[in-house]
Order: structure tokens, then sequence, then C-alpha cells
């Protein structure tokens, strides 16, 4: 809303000063320091709301040391990251700008689902929540939402080469001559289903070539494929948030640390310059996501001030299951998707960790007749707390290792 408002008050009158609102890094600093002011100066009033709600958490007694003191402590403050998200990105991102709306839409729509199933749990004293089945529906209608706009929208281009000098005179698609070493080339703002793949020469991937041993009109499909894709990516990410989020800051620290990630690789896929040194897809409007990217981080980091050992409050799946989706949709959209396995590290181990658990003591109970467990408990980090481990240590080692994967994110840009 700034955004606009400044942008036609320096179109049509010249006060000094509005220019700044141009400027990506102007608006992204603005808008982390809004969502930490949000997320700690009103937090406290939110906390001090729902204490009086009697919004508490159930807690289930599985035997971990100091479990049971957690018993009534305020859940459902995913309301606070939400606050801290959305606020800033409504006053200084780009309302127009297709990706900032796509963002809008997945915090709002991952917040209800998560904030039915948190109402559910806590007022209908159901320890279950939403059925399962519902939240995977959720899910999967918002892979839908992004898949469909990602590959109709006219505004969601990628820039390729389409060869030397030579173009033919009749062609009307916008081009533009560019120059890399002593070689001169074309480049073209086209519709396409490729993203960044790690450890890859070329460093990119077309969803349509999975279908490519079918025979020639494989790229009919393409939207298929890219669509069953972007529906297993948002549900993996969006449930493994949701499984990270067990002890105290573990989710929003890690969660924080993606966020990071995910805003510096918007902004150098956003930037011409920065995204032909790379040799990575320059995928133009998506700088924009660098102000959401600040306004999450802000918000996880406001957060953790009051969710940090010992928590005053809880996220919930008010904010689990946003924080997943965020990732999720914001990697499609910047064409790093490829690169969750990596960056979310965190997230499909402690998945990685459930599936294993439950698979093996099935498997062993059919095979023997009585359960066998790999882990003292699952997820990992509740492993480790069986094994003696303060929750304090758990997570700031947790938190060690998201650092580093971050730095493997970005290391495959040019290790190829």
């Amino acid at each position: 809303m700034l955004y606009l408002l400044f942008e036609y008050l320096h179109k049509h009158y010249d006060f000094p000063g509005l220019r700044l609102f141009q400027y990506l890094t102007f608006r992204s600093s603005m808008s982390i320091i809004l969502s930490l002011f949000i997320t700690t100066v009103y937090g406290r009033r939110i906390i001090d709301y729902l204490h009086r709600k009697q919004v508490g958490e159930t807690v289930r007694n599985l035997g971990l040391e100091g479990q049971m003191q957690k018993q009534g402590t305020p859940t459902m403050g995913g309301i606070m990251i939400l606050l801290g998200i959305l606020i800033p990105t409504l006053l200084f991102a780009d309302l127009t700008n297709v990706y900032v709306i796509l963002m809008i839409i997945t915090t709002i729509w991952m917040g209800v689902i998560g904030f039915v199933d948190d109402y559910i749990k806590v007022f209908r004293k159901n320890k279950e929540g939403l059925a399962g089945r519902f939240k995977i529906v959720g899910q999967v209608g918002l892979a839908i939402i992004v898949g469909v706009t990602m590959y109709f929208h006219p505004n969601i281009l990628v820039r390729e080469p389409v060869g030397d000098t030579q173009v033919q005179a009749d062609s009307t698609t916008p081009m533009v001559l560019r120059k890399k070493g002593e070689q001169y080339y074309y480049t073209q703002d086209v519709k396409s289903t490729k993203t960044n793949v790690p450890f890859y020469k070329n460093n990119e991937f077309d969803y349509a070539k999975v279908l490519k041993f079918t025979g020639d009109g494989y790229e009919k499909y393409a939207f298929v494929v890219f669509l069953g894709f972007v529906i297993i990516i948002v549900t993996a990410v969006s449930n493994g948030a949701n499984l990270t989020d067990g002890i105290d800051g573990l989710a929003t620290g890690t969660s924080a640390i993606i966020g990071v990630t995910l805003g510096i690789l918007a902004y150098v896929s956003g930037n011409t310059v920065i995204a032909e040194y790379l040799n990575i897809m320059y995928i133009p409007y998506s700088g924009e996501l660098l102000i959401f990217a600040a306004a999450f981080v802000g918000a996880c980091i406001g957060f953790l001030w009051y969710n940090s050992y010992p928590a005053q409050i809880f996220m919930g799946d008010t904010g689990s299951l946003t924080i997943g989706g965020i990732i999720a949709v914001f990697a499609i959209m910047i064409r790093k998707e490829l690169l969750i396995p990596i960056m979310c590290g965190i997230f499909l181990v402690e998945v990685l960790s459930v599936t294993l658990q439950v698979s093996y003591f099935k498997y062993t109970k059919k095979r023997f007749g009585e359960g066998r467990r790999i882990f003292l408990m699952s997820p990992l980090h509740h492993h480790y707390q069986k094994k003696g481990y303060h929750e304090s240590k758990i997570v700031t080692r947790f938190w060690i290792i998201g650092i580093m994967l971050a730095v493997i994110t970005f290391v495959t840009l040019k290790l190829r």
C-alpha cells in the first residue's frame, strides 16, 4: 500500500525521499523492522489475551523431562507470525506483483487451515484436531492454485537465450541482445516449466522431460507433471515443518534460517547482473519477494523472543503449517524447489525419522509379533531428548546444522 502510494506521489509530486521506496533493499529493511516490532512489542499483548481466554496447550505425557511443565502454555501463537508477515508485506510490497499476491494467498490459506486445527484442539477438546484428510485437501488445494497460476499467468516468465545474433526479421517476440565474454546472444522472457537443479552442469531441469520416454508430443503434458511436483512439495514441506515444531524454538529458528536463504535466492534470481554471473535462471519481477522474505524472517525471529526455552507461547498448527506452506511455495516460485532437500534438511530428517520409525515398527510387529524401534522416540528431536540432551542444546545444534545446510545451498549455485 505504502509502496503504491509513494510511487504515485513520486510520479506526480516532487517530495524529497520518496525515491527510497523504489529500492528493494530499503523496503525489505523496513519490512523486517516492522515485523520484529509487531511480534515483539504486540506479541506480549497477544500472549496475555490468550492467557485470559485460557487458550492453553494440552500436553500428552510422553515421559520427556520437563514436558508436563508446559501444560497450559498458550498456543495458537502462529497468529503473531501471520500478523508479522502480512502487515509489513501489505505496506511495503508491490501488491500488483503476482508473486507477492500468491504469497499472501498462501499465508492466509495455510493460516486458516492451521487455525481451524488448533481451534478444534483447544475449544472442542479434540486432541486429534482437524482430520488429516481435510489438511491434505487444503494443502493440495493451495498447490493447485499455485501450480495453475505459475503455468498460465502471463507475468510469470523466465528469461532464456534464444540463439545468436541471426534472429528472424519477422519475429514479433520482444528480445534483448546481451553479451557474455566475446559472444553475443539474444534472450527472451518465455513461459517455461524449467527449474534450477543442483550439481548439474546446465543447472536447469524441465519437468516436461519426465515424460520424454512417451515419444513425440510429450510437451503437451508438462502441466500435469509440474502440478504433480507442486502438490508433493507443498504437502511434504508443510507437514515437515509441522513435525519439527516439537520443542521450544526449533521450528521457529530453523525457519528463520531458511527464510534468509530464500530471500537471498529471490534477490539474485530477480537481478539480471547477478543471475547472469551465477549462470542461474533470471526470473523477472521475482525480486519483489525479498520484501515478503524479510517480513517472514522478522516474524520468525520476533516470535522466537517468546518461543525460546522456556517457551511462553507455542505457534500451534496455525504457525507450523503456515511456515511450511510459505517455504514450499516460495521455493517453487523462484524455481529453487529442487534445493529443498538440502535447504530444508532439518524438516526432511524429521519426516524421515517418523516414516522409518512407523514403517519399521509395523514390519517387525508383523514378522516377529513384536514391534521394534529404530529411534528411542520420533521425530528425531525427541530421540535426543530421551537420550538426556537438554532442549536448548538440541535446538542450538539443529540451528547450526541448518546454517551449514544454507551455506551448502548457496554453494550449489556454482558447484556443478
